[in-house]
């Protein structure tokens, strides 16, 4: 799954909280208060009956064998017990007898020991009452009748007892197939199904637990007997509880049930649109990825639970439905429905099924033996094309590469209206937000790149994800990741004109810096509660994850790095794996290389090194220690990465081959130069997941070379420089005034990437200042920007440009003019926007200035509803996207409000639009404290709309908070995130959110007096 937002924004949490051990709990809601470790009973090792811990009320004698398999989860009560014990030592001790005052005569040994006698006895006579069976202590007495079980398991909402303990499934009883009907009706905007299940029985048990959320069950059979569903809603599972225990073995399950289509983007969803003659027309999708299906149909909805599934559907004739498998039949249904059959399927996981019922125009093209198809609206079929021919492009570069072809007879790609995610890789029918998948006359190179990126991105999927799947969400990157990956790489081979290279290091720099927070996680991270997976699908999960990757293929050469690859596919086809078995396919083609313990320093821990290069002589020293941006001013010192450090010198630097490598994986270590070497640039061109501090010699030669000759290095070695240069000031290992002397050179530099990260990092500052109302140091940090840029900033072309990265700067440059009122911006923005207007809108502005250009016009309050109206009738996704950020970028408070609570509402803007509507407001100075109001304020719709740990929830958390560098605003931010509670405070986000703002604070107490001092 592709978050699609470009600027991409578990925390472990105790589960058993102290309310569970209060002194007479009738039942533990384990909704709110589950448990701080696994309790799985069906792998638990049972230790013999003498050594076992007894449960209050619950004997030996009274365990019959279903409250055996039980027995482990009864360890929760431990803590309990402790509590309960500690209580009563300090009851008996009221009975010990006082001394004197001012006395202190001994005891006899005599009385000594009769007093400890009396306290066994009376200890003793306190713990037989205590763990009588049938006794618990109350007001009335010992005679309350006690159901220990009601201690330990849930209650059902029939109130009976829920059979099991935890949100993972039990592994005793798993699916093989899947028989499901589907009935959705597009005008009550509800549906009906049935699902016939066949299981497998692996353990003798007495449950069937599965998943299941938001359904009315009305019907439900087990070998055709009628059975009881119990369900236990704060976990969204159902079960079957049996008298007799079920025998390994084959059963079917069937139940009938009915739902409303979801109306929050994931699950059964339905969705609308306005057409081209203003009607509004609907349609359902699916979005299961990570934990919807259940909200579809009753399953294991989890990834290790793979089955086959056949799909029938029943619509009405004007519309089309589309599943993952080719139609078999579409039959004629008496009432006037039709009825489609779809194909069998492969062996997959539930998050990959999916269907769409809707009325879509389709182009399709047979590629190597498959038929590819690209659907979308009808007012928009002649805008699939560039899509139909990059996957079918990328498809045979992934059958090559692979040399696995991919396995069903059909891919389809789907333009969804009114889509949350980029995109969703489910198998042979691949879903995008019609953003990333539609591309018409208006649209640029640079929008071909990011088409192309996530089709790329979500075709690599049907090899890593679909047919080899993470057991866990745990190892989320193993689909993720690797999928980043193979899209950047897979262009670059395909597509070479779309210069993805500069975008790949674009991303890899926000990874770093998200990275070095103290709230980051490891990139396979242990994770247990919905909102902890959904808190997955961050940077650490894609970008980092592509980050070591590319660090690994660099280390042992791309065609060992492929044969890896191609013998993880082949041995886990159609399974589920760990983070360990890729690595030990790597290991297999790589004998010299302990990959696995590389590989696991890289991912089993979070954040990354900082290398700390001190040269004396023609010895240079090397240290490793943790970057970490921590702002409470302590550091970790005992991680330790295994790097493979490369690095170039002033003899050699543009070519690979001058590359020299360094397997750096202790503390310290020593480097003997044999020429007379000026200078050294480690981590040739940032391919390496580190950051390095290469001290004041080394920084002020390296600063002398770039000053002298611009192309001594590659324009990625000296990107890495200003990135690293940037971090290592906030980190305080270098003065601002260090920063300002590497800028110096850019006086001399032409190239995208170092520009653009320049200007980053530049603007992110200026935004802070901006925030803090400092309008002189504000004045005085947009001279030095103009003193820097100026000259390109108006030497930039106002006209057609075709190459990707020329795009890419000239729209960083050009936007950062016009939003810094730079005359010649603005003046060269309007003269292009009235010739636009005034030529009825059919003279095209170039895709990469329109949202220059129109964000300029949105701050005259006379275009705004001009612009507004062409944002409602435009059928180009990529123009309506731009032109929505113009809108969001208007300095009018009642505009700013105005446009919030449209997209929240989903009236006039589409609700998905509200993560970049927020991000865009708060750039700027008037909207940003608004914004950060009606998110408190509407914090309860929100959620309803974006599931708690989502991408979105987090990208809105992050746009509002991530400028604030005061103590007040740090404070309000804390106050309102624990007042969430169980509505969102257990998010990893909130410690992100916080963490920053008392970064920006620290940065601005030491910088604020060197910037005042510099510029």
């Amino acid at each position: 799954m592709d978050p699609f937002e470009s600027e991409r924004a578990p925390l472990p949490r105790n589960m058993i909280e102290n309310s569970m051990f209060e002194e007479e709990p009738d039942v533990v809601d384990l909704g709110k208060e589950s448990p701080s470790y696994p309790i799985d009973s069906d792998d638990v090792v049972y230790e013999p009956r003498s050594s076992r811990l007894l449960v209050r009320g619950l004997g030996e004698n009274d365990m019959d064998e279903e409250e055996e398999d039980y027995e482990s989860s009864a360890r929760l009560l431990g803590m309990s017990f402790m509590n309960r014990s500690s209580n009563q030592r300090s009851s008996a001790a009221s009975y010990t007898r006082q001394q004197p005052s001012g006395t202190c005569s001994m005891p006899s040994a005599k009385k000594t020991v009769l007093g400890v006698l009396m306290l066994i006895l009376v200890a003793s006579i306190v713990m037989v009452i205590y763990f009588l069976p049938r006794c618990t202590f109350s007001k009335d007495g010992c005679h309350k009748v006690n159901n220990s079980m009601e201690n330990i398991y849930p209650v059902a909402s029939n109130g009976e007892l829920f059979p099991w303990t935890m949100l993972k499934l039990p592994a005793s009883v798993r699916p093989i197939h899947y028989n499901i009907s589907l009935q959705p009706n597009l005008t009550t905007m509800t549906f009906q199904g049935s699902v016939s299940i066949r299981i497998m029985v692996l353990q003798e048990t007495k449950r069937v637990v599965l998943h299941s959320s938001d359904m009315m069950i009305h019907d439900a059979t087990f070998e055709n007997k009628p059975v009881t569903i119990l369900e236990y809603k704060p976990w969204q599972q159902i079960a079957i509880k049996f008298s007799d225990e079920l025998q390994k073995g084959q059963y079917v399950l069937n139940i009938e049930y009915s739902a409303n289509l979801s109306n929050s983007y994931d699950g059964f969803y339905n969705s609308s649109y306005i057409d081209t003659s203003g009607i509004k027309r609907v349609l359902a999708a699916t979005q299961f990825e990570p934990l919807a299906a259940r909200k579809a149909f009753p399953c294991f909805d989890e990834p290790a639970f793979k089955a086959s599934f056949l799909i029938k559907i029943k619509r009405e004739p004007e519309y089309i439905s589309l599943s993952n498998m080719p139609k078999v039949s579409s039959t004629k249904l008496p009432n006037g429905l039709f009825e489609d059959e779809f194909e069998k399927t492969v062996n997959m996981s539930t998050y990959l099924v999916a269907f769409v019922v809707a009325n879509f125009s389709s182009v399709s093209r047979n590629v190597s033996d498959t038929l590819v198809s690209v659907y979308a609206v009808p007012d928009k079929k002649d805008q699939v094309l560039y899509a139909l021919d990059t996957v079918s492009k990328l498809l045979q570069f992934y059958n090559s590469f692979f040399e696995i072809p991919y396995p069903l007879r059909k891919l389809d790609l789907v333009g969804i209206p009114d889509f949350l995610a980029g995109a969703m890789e489910n198998w042979g029918l691949i879903t995008f937000r019609e953003t990333t998948l539609l591309v018409g006359n208006h649209s640029s190179p640079m929008d071909k790149q990011l088409v192309t990126s996530v089709i790329a991105h979500e075709l690599a999927h049907q090899w890593f994800g679909n047919l080899v799947t993470m057991r866990w969400w745990n190892d989320l990157w193993l689909n993720e990741g690797f999928a980043t990956y193979m899209q950047y790489m897979s262009i670059k081979k395909v597509f070479p004109e779309l210069d993805i290279d500069n975008e790949f290091l674009r991303v890899r720099f926000q990874a770093l810096a998200e990275d070095a927070l103290n709230s980051s996680h490891s990139v396979s991270a242990e994770v247990t509660t919905p909102e902890q997976v959904a808190e997955m699908f961050d940077s650490m999960s894609y970008e980092k994850g592509a980050s070591v990757l590319l660090m690994l293929n660099a280390n042992l050469k791309e065609e060992v790095f492929r044969k890896g690859v191609i013998d993880y596919l082949k041995k886990f086809s159609y399974s589920n794996t760990e983070s360990v078995d890729l690595w030990c396919s790597f290991s297999l083609m790589e004998q010299h290389i302990n990959v696995t313990e590389m590989m696991n320093t890289w991912t089993t821990q979070k954040g990354f090194p900082l290398v700390s290069v001190k040269r004396t002589g023609m010895q240079v020293s090397l240290t490793q220690e943790h970057f970490l941006l921590n702002a409470n001013s302590t550091t970790d010192h005992s991680n330790l990465w295994h790097i493979p450090l490369t690095y170039v010198n002033d003899t050699c630097s543009k070519l690979d081959s001058c590359v020299q490598l360094l397997l750096f994986k202790t503390k310290t270590a020593t480097l003997n130069l044999t020429d007379n070497v000026k200078w050294l640039k480690f981590n040739y061109k940032n391919n390496g997941f580190y950051i390095v501090d290469y001290g004041v010699d080394g920084w002020a030669a390296l600063i002398e070379a770039l000053n002298n000759d611009v192309n001594v290095l590659p324009q990625m070695d000296r990107a890495s420089l200003i990135n690293n240069v940037f971090a290592l000031s906030r980190l305080g290992k270098v003065s601002f005034r260090q920063i300002l002397n590497l800028l110096v050179y850019l006086k001399n530099e032409t190239e995208a990437a170092p520009l653009t990260e320049a200007l980053t990092q530049l603007n992110h500052i200026l935004r802070l200042l901006d925030k803090r109302s400092d309008l002189n140091l504000m004045s005085r940090m947009t001279s030095y920007i103009f003193t820097i840029f100026g000259k390109l900033m108006d030497s930039q072309s106002w006209g057609e440009e075709t190459s990707v990265s020329k795009q890419t700067l000239r729209s960083a440059l050009l936007e950062t003019a016009c939003n810094l009122d730079r005359p010649n911006c603005i003046e060269q923005a309007k003269t292009l926007y009235d010739q636009w207007k005034a030529s009825n809108k059919t003279k095209t502005i170039p895709g990469d200035l329109l949202r220059a250009v129109l964000s300029v016009a949105a701050q005259n309050k006379e275009f705004w509803p001009e612009l507004f109206e062409n944002y409602q009738r435009s059928i180009f996704d990529s123009e309506k996207r731009k032109t929505l950020e113009a809108l969001a970028s208007t300095q009018d408070v009642h505009t700013i409000m105005w446009i919030l609570q449209a997209t929240l509402s989903g009236s006039d803007v589409q609700t998905p639009e509200l993560p970049l509507v927020i991000r865009t407001v708060c750039r700027q100075f008037a909207g940003y404290l608004h914004a950060w109001d009606f998110v408190k304020e509407n914090w309860d719709k929100i959620v309803e709309k974006f599931p708690i740990g989502s991408f979105a929830l987090q990208n809105i958390i992050m746009s509002t908070t991530s400028q604030f560098s005061s103590k007040m605003h740090l404070e309000e931010v804390e106050n309102f995130f624990s007042s969430l509670k169980d509505r969102g405070f257990q998010m990893r986000t909130f410690q992100e959110a916080t963490e920053t703002i008392k970064l920006n604070m620290q940065w601005m107490d030491k910088n604020l007096a060197t910037l005042r001092t510099w510029l």
